[in-house]
């Protein structure tokens, strides 16, 4: 027991400290959380049983070959070898080896193969959606931090900001160029300004707490993200959705998923209609035995053997010929089945265009918002440089000159939002086309 928890606690130390190693990328990231996800790990058990299931399928062409003996004791009257009966002990030894072969079952083994492989290949494609799935979920959390950092570091540069001019408004006080009143509003500004940057720092650590737990590393503490260099992604030109889902349609596990179980299920209804033929079988066997009789001499085991020596061979055909409406029911469930999936296969390809229309749009709305969110913070800040001109003449106060300066970090925050979404939403568009997302 101490052992184990022993490894338990280096393990635990191993991950934290790779935690507190170098800053992780968005690919770093997803690599790790494919490796530890739980949910792909289920996943891919699933598609190893799937494999089991195959193998079992095929297993069936294959004879079924057993072997046995049996020993019966007999005591009291019996029938001896002159067809009397008399009181007398008998033993009897008896040895069977037996096989049998399917030569045709209406091709039930034929299809059970054939649908094995489909759901092999389903359950592949669902691990990869499972990935697939991982990978948005840690690059949204991934493009939140950074959002979360961005904002926090203007919420800094603010406090530090508005402390500074408090003590130049201090300062201006012991001049008597202005009252205590402004005083008094400076300090409230600079405690507004810090309850915001705790704020922020508060957002971050949660952030980064989804980050690590989608990543399922034990502690968020020491673990810190790669600030990517990020262009212009405004500049990016779009497909239309169209374009995108008939490239999507082609690649997404999703979809493959989704026409994989159509073809199982119309696989189904010609392995439930199979029930209706007859079905041929192959068997054979060999055995021998060895009796004794206490008022009888009895020949030798091994003449024995050797003269009850038996083999046999048949063949067994069944015919079906009613069976309770069994069978037609299973056909007419096998059939339902088949065109619920084909519905639910056009479902699937609806919700995946939808979710590629969705995105562009988001994607269009996102690369129109940076603009104007660029704009406006380059007109806030070329407000706020004029204002500050004005306030260190004494021609603008203390209040117009915060105000300028929070309108402008308003702006600066909305473009810095605005950036991150619009490189994720493009980014998010390549991906559906079968592109890695990283950036």
């Amino acid at each position: 027991m101490k052992k184990i928890v022993i490894l338990i606690a280096a393990l635990a130390c191993g991950l934290t400290a790779r935690a507190q190693q170098a800053p992780w990328s968005l690919q770093d990231c997803i690599n790790y959380a494919l490796e530890h996800s739980l949910t792909v790990q289920q996943s891919a058990l699933t598609v190893e049983q799937r494999e089991v299931e195959l193998s079992t399928a095929q297993g069936r062409r294959l004879p079924q070959v057993s072997a046995s003996a049996s020993e019966s004791l007999s005591f009291g009257r019996g029938l001896t070898a002159d067809n009397t009966y008399s009181n007398s002990n008998t033993t009897s030894t008896s040895f069977n080896l037996g096989g049998s072969v399917p030569i045709f079952q209406g091709f039930d083994i034929t299809n059970g193969i054939k649908l094995g492989k489909l759901n092999l290949a389903a359950a592949t494609a669902d691990l990869e959606k499972a990935r697939d799935d991982i990978r948005v979920a840690v690059a949204q959390a991934y493009v939140q931090i950074l959002y979360n950092q961005e904002l926090l570091r203007v919420a800094r540069e603010q406090a530090a900001h508005d402390a500074e001019l408090l003590e130049q408004i201090r300062e201006r006080l012991s001049a008597g160029k202005v009252s205590a009143a402004e005083v008094s509003a400076q300090q409230a500004t600079l405690a507004q300004s810090r309850q915001s940057e705790i704020q922020a720092e508060g957002n971050l650590r949660i952030s980064v707490l989804e980050l690590t737990q989608l990543l399922e590393l034990p502690s968020p503490e020491g673990f810190s993200i790669v600030t990517p260099e990020v262009g212009d992604p405004s500049q990016v030109m779009l497909m239309r959705p169209e374009a995108i889902y008939d490239e999507a349609v082609a690649v997404k596990p999703a979809i493959e998923s989704a026409q994989l179980n159509v073809d199982y299920a119309e696989l189904s209804v010609a392995r439930a209609k199979g029930a209706y033929l007859p079905s041929l079988s192959l068997s054979g066997g060999i055995g021998s035995n060895f009796y004794t009789n206490t008022k009888m001499q009895a020949p030798s085991f091994g003449e024995q053997m050797k003269n009850n020596f038996s083999q046999s061979l048949g063949l067994t055909l069944s015919i079906p010929i009613f069976q309770g409406f069994s069978v037609r029911n299973n056909v007419r469930s096998a059939q339902l089945n088949f065109k619920g999936q084909q519905i639910q296969l056009e479902n699937v390809k609806k919700s995946l265009y939808k979710e590629i229309q969705q995105a562009y749009y988001n994607a269009v709305t996102a690369q129109a918002r940076y603009e104007g969110s660029r704009e406006s913070a380059e007109s806030a800040l070329q407000h706020y440089e004029l204002t500050e001109e004005k306030y260190k003449v004494g021609k603008a106060g203390v209040a117009d000159y915060n105000d300028a300066r929070n309108n402008w970090l308003r702006a600066e925050s909305e473009h810095i939002q605005a950036r991150f979404q619009c490189l994720y939403q493009t980014k998010l568009l390549d991906f559906y086309r079968g592109r890695d997302l990283d950036f």
